[in-house]
């Protein structure tokens, strides 16, 4: 054992030991980045070599937490931290509106098979034991999907779709990206929103156009003004429906 760490003071080699199990990607220039940005203040020797205490390595473990499971930018991150909560609790990607697999399974009405179905697709992703908002409205909307016949495995090409269009949007920013910076990456940041909002703008005004060519045209009803019930239950068939609406497979069974 080194002097540094009788004294509970570590290397930076020492440091990513520590962290790599849970933060594979974690590496030297990583760290070194998150210094220069004034998120993290190691101790420096006097030949200066840092060297980082429990606390330092802790901080770091709730700044890499925040941005692997919350996807939070440094700018919030350092607001976060400067906050001090009079109970001193840890900040973690808890205080970020995430929710334990029972508190989504209750709140979006589904079974444990249903939520186990949805991440094996894809649609839905845990980090670690909680689950981000963004899941809860996936859930929900997969759950009014089911009176329609829908099921997890026929919206694989919506989640295919979504991430060939993110990653036109990470093409675009790229450039900025690489540049070093906070202002860089806000910047990006910003402008891969703007493109996203554009983007779902055209996606829509080419469904309704889509559904218009279909026959199914209306001047009343319009994209994104649907409000799910809190039944799921199929809707009942009217007397001139044939069957129930839903998909069929190719062989129409």
């Amino acid at each position: 054992m080194s002097d540094l760490e009788r004294r509970g003071q570590f290397g930076i080699g020492e440091v990513l030991a520590q962290l790599r199990p849970e933060f594979p990607d974690i590496s030297g220039s990583k760290i070194r980045f998150l210094e220069a940005e004034g998120l993290i203040e190691p101790e420096r020797t006097r030949s200066g070599y840092r060297k980082f205490g429990a606390a330092d390595i802790q901080r770091l473990r709730q700044i890499l937490t925040l941005q692997r499971d919350a996807y939070l930018p440094l700018r919030v991150i350092r607001e976060r931290l400067a906050q001090h909560t009079p109970d001193g609790a840890t900040l973690t990607a808890k205080t970020a509106d995430t929710l334990t697999r029972h508190q989504l399974l209750a709140e979006a009405g589904i079974s444990d098979a249903e939520l186990t179905e949805l991440e094996d697709y894809g649609l839905v992703r845990g980090f670690g034991r909680h689950y981000r908002g963004d899941a809860l409205a996936v859930a929900r909307a997969v759950a009014a999907l089911r009176q329609y016949g829908v099921q997890a495995r026929h919206l694989r090409a919506v989640k295919a779709a979504v991430e060939r269009e993110v990653s036109l949007v990470e093409q675009i920013v790229a450039p900025q990206l690489r540049q070093r910076g906070p202002a860089a990456r806000d910047a990006a940041t910003r402008a891969g929103w703007q493109i996203a909002d554009l983007t779902l703008r055209l996606h829509t005004t080419l469904m309704e156009s889509a559904l218009a060519e279909a026959g199914l045209a209306s001047e009343s009803l319009r994209l994104g003004t649907y409000e799910p019930t809190e039944a799921h239950e199929p809707p009942a068939a009217t007397a001139g429906d044939l069957e129930p609406p839903g998909l069929r497979s190719a062989s129409g069974a």
